[in-house]
């Protein structure tokens, strides 16, 4: 029962962090501010966090798990701390448009095909954790090579000089950046399931 209720604990912080990102990033392309809400939903997945890591405490020590059971509590505490950096993100997300403004001059494209990636590992590490699905798990390495490539190659273009209005070039940097690292923790928590299954560490 313990097991359980900490796995359903992940799962529900799992569909809070994605819910928080995509809303990021929808007000970000819309101009729409939403820093309080971000940031009110960065304390729930934080809160939340914590009620994991008591929790994974309370069975340690009551019931001292070894084999499968000790990797998954292990691996809960640090796949929560990844959902809770996704909600940290979104929260970054929403605050550049408070630094830079609407941003309404600015070309948004790369911010938009850089986060339907995101967004589907995002998917992907929450349907790898739920089904232990090892295809899933080792799927987000690649993705995440994609998403470091167009966040690289955008930072190549802009040192050479591209014509961006520099206002633009920084936001889009750092939205792209925040994506960058959420891309980074998926791949954490793919890591995570395969070591659940395997007992290997990535």
């Amino acid at each position: 029962m313990g097991l359980e209720r900490l796995s359903n604990a992940i799962s529900d912080m799992g569909n809070l962090a994605q819910d928080s990102v995509m809303k990021a990033i929808q007000a970000y392309a819309k101009g729409q501010r939403i820093t309080k809400e971000a940031l009110d939903r960065a304390h729930q997945l934080s809160m939340l966090a914590n009620e994991v890591d008591e929790l994974a405490v309370e069975l340690l020590a009551r019931y001292q798990p070894v084999a499968t059971d000790l990797r998954f509590i292990k691996s809960c505490l640090e796949i929560s701390y990844g959902f809770s950096r996704f909600g940290r993100y979104a929260f970054d997300i929403a605050q550049v448009l408070e630094i830079y403004g609407d941003l309404p001059e600015c070309d948004k494209s790369v911010v938009e095909e850089l986060s339907t990636k995101v967004a589907q590992m995002i998917q992907t590490s929450i349907q790898s954790f739920k089904a232990r699905d090892m295809k899933l798990a080792r799927s987000l390495r690649q993705d995440d090579d994609q998403v470091d490539r167009a966040y690289l190659g955008y930072m190549k273009q802009v040192s050479q000089g591209k014509p961006i209005p520099i206002k633009c070039a920084l936001a889009s940097t750092l939205v792209l950046r925040y994506l960058e690292r959420i891309a980074d923790h998926a791949c954490y928590i793919g890591d995570s399931v395969i070591y659940i299954v395997t007992g290997s560490k990535i």
